[in-house]
């Protein structure tokens, strides 16, 4: 019974193709009829190239296993160089790394990612961009969301560099 229940699913994650736009939705087909007619609208058709590249994609399970396995990797490694100088914990099931701006910094987590982006050329994404107040309290204010797409070499680089910005603002 999938009553009450929408999943979203994409080859975003599952095949670290996010520009790909290629994904599905299944579930409570009372709830998707709404959604259907709203996509009816504001949905965009896929080009034969994107549409076949999908099919090879969503037909291949050995890239998705090995996908999996380097993103363990790239966690396994870049969480504990991060958690050095940041409060960040391997997530339980998510894609992203949540890492909290340190207060000592005396800034916030959109100065954070500008000054990062600047002085180090490392792009995070504010947390308070992808949240909104409830309250008075936005739950993403003073996080940074991490997005390990790059090489485990690259997301390594990347850890290290924020670590050093992070070091040489505390000075």
């Amino acid at each position: 019974d999938f009553k009450n229940l929408v999943a979203f699913t994409s080859l975003s994650k599952r095949s670290n193709v996010p520009g790909l736009r290629s994904g599905f939705v299944a579930g409570d087909a009372a709830l998707l009829k709404a959604f259907l007619l709203y996509r009816t609208y504001h949905g965009g058709a896929m080009s034969p190239a994107v549409q076949e590249a999908s099919i090879v994609a969503w037909n291949d399970e050995e890239h998705v296993i090995e996908n999996r396995r380097q993103y363990r990797q790239k966690f396994a490694e870049v969480t504990p160089l991060l958690a050095s100088v940041m409060d960040v914990r391997l997530p339980d099931a998510g894609f992203y790394l949540w890492a909290g701006v340190p207060e000592s910094l005396g800034m916030d987590d959109t100065e954070f990612a500008r000054e990062l982006y600047a002085q180090y050329n490392v792009t995070v994404l504010p947390g308070s961009y992808l949240a909104r107040d409830v309250a008075g309290h936005n739950p993403g204010a003073n996080r940074v969301r991490m997005a390990l797409v790059a090489e485990t070499a690259e997301c390594l680089e990347a850890a290290q560099r924020i670590v050093q910005f992070i070091q040489n603002l505390k000075k």
